[in-house]
């Protein structure tokens, strides 16, 4: 998307039809000021393909938007199984908004496991758009169903639309040399071809998407074409349906500027990119694949032409251990993981503390314990970030809150770890990782300075006036100690994990020393520059909700409500989770209600209430999807009045 616009707020769920208008003989084109659509089928069916298609011409509209996809953990759920199911729901507008949406308005179902999985979530009045080929009397008893959907009455309530979506696109691409299989393959990018009539996204970029992606086989990609052509035509000829929508671009809802649509691990992934070029350092990943962190290595192997190396190493401990290396070597070195990941990678996180080096932790986060649910997600690492080590091992903490905040995330992330010679966390999650909407490519001359300066020489002088190199002699702003990249002539040092002398680095079992080198370490993560945290307050309440990650779009929604409905209710969302912002402990301090609405069983309130005396209140979900605005808002009201 690269569109130049110069913002409302985020509408309550419900009807926002505007003016209907239609000339003799063609059909009704209604405004909506928002949709939310579910694509629905089988694992095999595309439906991430199709939902991602329509997101980047949406994004090329103009709209706002936001996505959730959700897909099964299985690599091939048994087909027409509830398990199998996969989905792909977006929410876009004319205006600004934030969450993926509660409900959706439009199901596309492409058999009936997607319709049963799918149901329960929509309004009455939504629009269910079935692809009756796969209605077959096996497929139902499948899923449960003694009848069919279709015929006995169950969705009177929605607006049906039977479309033979397998039988069409036979049809439309019998001229081509294809099996039947093969041309049913294309069945999504009919329903595709469908619903951009229906919502009037453009279609230019899908073609050549599609004459890209298949361009070693030019028979797949014109059948692709075709069968997308033939789903626009067909919303354009069929009787059933005699309406169609405008949803106009979001031009008051974004500051002025070049913008594209972009995910959570993609965003994290340039932000990395970026801030090895803003440090001019080599950026290197060690990476063991973990859903939801793969993404982030498949994309830095794109880019070795930003001097980006990749190393996809046998298991999570060679991951970080080579990453940990890269470091010392004076790269800019990270890895990634997901929860499990993180337990395994526990002993080389507590040597980058020991060593003071600079490494980047990106945890994907996903629901646990053990392998849990690999494709859900959670917010549930906090409390291993911050403890999940023997020993005293402080690590600062950065979280995201948007997918688009990821690249900011990764830069701020880089300043800490190079400034102050630290590990650092960067806890995104799977909601934010595989989630996208519209980022503002930011100009060079707004990305942070990252300089770095490498040990040169001699920095201590003895008693006897010889000039030594002491590789923990600090920084006295920082406590960061000097960076010597192996082979500068004179800078020789011990590494390892033993304890290590005060300025020597020498090997020290004093118990003194030891007090103060695990005190020390701790200054420095507590001593880290942070902005203090904003608190959005517009009325003087007396209850604040307060958050981290990525359950800023949910309580933001939410508190949006509540405000239109006349409440008065405050706002602030934690970035640094480690150390704490300065001001947090007096901002907690003027409300009477601190409400904590969490992906887990209450972490940040367990920590905010230690650190703070506060009787914080906890709202916890741990089932494997974000919060839905609406959920929110009865429980944040629940909180002012009670």
């Amino acid at each position: 998307m690269t569109s130049q616009v110069s913002s409302p707020t985020e509408q309550a769920d419900g009807a926002v039809l505007g003016e209907q208008r239609g000339a003799a003989g063609a059909k009704d084109v209604r405004r909506l000021e928002r949709v939310i659509i579910r694509f629905a089928g089988d694992s095999g069916d595309g439906m991430q393909l199709t939902g991602d298609r329509f997101t980047s011409e949406t994004a090329s509209f103009g709209n706002d938007l936001s996505t959730l996809p959700n897909f099964p953990a299985e690599i091939r759920a048994p087909a027409g199984t509830l398990p199998g199911v996969s989905s792909f729901q977006l929410h876009f507008a004319d205006h600004d908004i934030l969450t993926p949406g509660d409900a959706p308005n439009v199901l596309v179902a492409m058999n009936p496991a997607a319709l049963k999985a799918n149901i329960g979530d929509l309004p009455r009045g939504a629009e269910i758009i079935v692809n009756t080929d796969e209605f077959t009397k096996r497929a139902m008893q499948k899923v449960g169903y003694a009848a069919s959907p279709l015929e006995d009455g169950s969705l009177d309530g929605y607006q049906l639309h039977p479309v033979p979506l397998t039988t069409l696109t036979v049809e439309a691409l019998k001229e081509f040399d294809l099996s039947r299989k093969e041309a049913e393959r294309s069945k999504n990018m009919f329903a595709l071809g469908l619903l951009s009539w229906m919502y009037h996204r453009p279609t230019e970029g899908t073609e050549k998407f599609l004459r890209s992606k298949f361009a070693k086989k030019p028979e797949i990609a014109a059948a692709n074409i075709a069968a997308f052509r033939a789903g626009w035509n067909f919303g354009e000829t069929t009787e059933d349906f005699a309406v169609s929508y405008e949803v106009a671009p979001a031009a008051q809802a974004f500051p002025v500027g070049t913008y594209r649509n972009i995910s959570g691990n993609l965003a994290l992934s340039y932000g990395l990119v970026a801030a090895s070029r803003q440090a001019d350092l080599p950026l290197y990943l060690g990476s063991y694949p973990i859903t939801p962190a793969s993404d982030i290595l498949h994309e830095l192997s794109k880019h070795k032409n930003f001097g980006v190396r990749t190393f996809q190493a046998e298991d999570e401990i060679a991951g970080i251990g080579a990453a940990l290396g890269a470091a010392f070597g004076g790269s800019l070195a990270v890895t990634t993981t997901s929860g499990p990941g993180v337990a395994l990678k526990s002993e080389t996180i507590g040597l980058a503390v020991s060593l003071e080096l600079p490494l980047l932790i990106v945890d994907i986060q996903r629901g646990g314990p053990s392998t849990g649910l690999p494709t859900k997600t959670e917010q549930a690492d906090l409390l291993q970030a911050m403890f999940g080590r023997n020993g005293e091992a402080p690590v600062p903490v950065v979280a995201p809150r948007t997918p688009a905040d990821c690249f900011d995330a990764a830069l701020e992330a880089a300043r800490i770890a190079l400034t102050y010679r630290t590990p650092v966390f960067l806890l995104s999650d799977g909601y934010l990782a595989n989630g996208s909407e519209p980022w503002r490519i930011p100009e060079p001359a707004e990305l942070p300075d990252l300089t770095v300066r490498f040990a040169a020489g001699p920095n201590h002088t003895l008693a006897d006036g010889t000039e030594v190199f002491w590789p923990y002699k600090r920084d006295a702003r920082t406590l960061a100690r000097p960076w010597a990249v192996p082979g500068t002539p004179g800078l020789e040092h011990r590494i390892g994990g033993i304890e290590k002398q005060d300025g020597t680095g020498n090997i020290s079992y004093d118990p003194a020393n030891h007090d103060f080198m695990v005190r020390t370490r701790q200054a420095k993560v507590d001593g880290i520059e942070v902005p203090d945290v904003e608190v959005d307050d517009p009325d003087g309440a007396r209850t604040l909700v307060l958050g981290w990650g990525s359950t800023y779009g949910p309580i933001t929604a939410a508190v949006r409500r509540l405000r239109a409905g006349g409440e008065a209710i405050a706002q602030a969302h934690l970035r640094h989770l480690n150390p704490f912002p300065k001001n947090l402990g007096t901002v907690l301090e003027r409300y009477d209600k601190v409400v904590i609405p969490e992906m887990n069983l209450g972490q940040l309130a367990t920590l905010v209430r230690a650190k703070y005396l506060v009787d914080a209140h906890s709202y916890n979900q741990v089932n494997g999807m974000p919060f839905k605005a609406e959920q929110l808002a009865t429980a944040l009201k629940e909180a002012i009045d009670g």
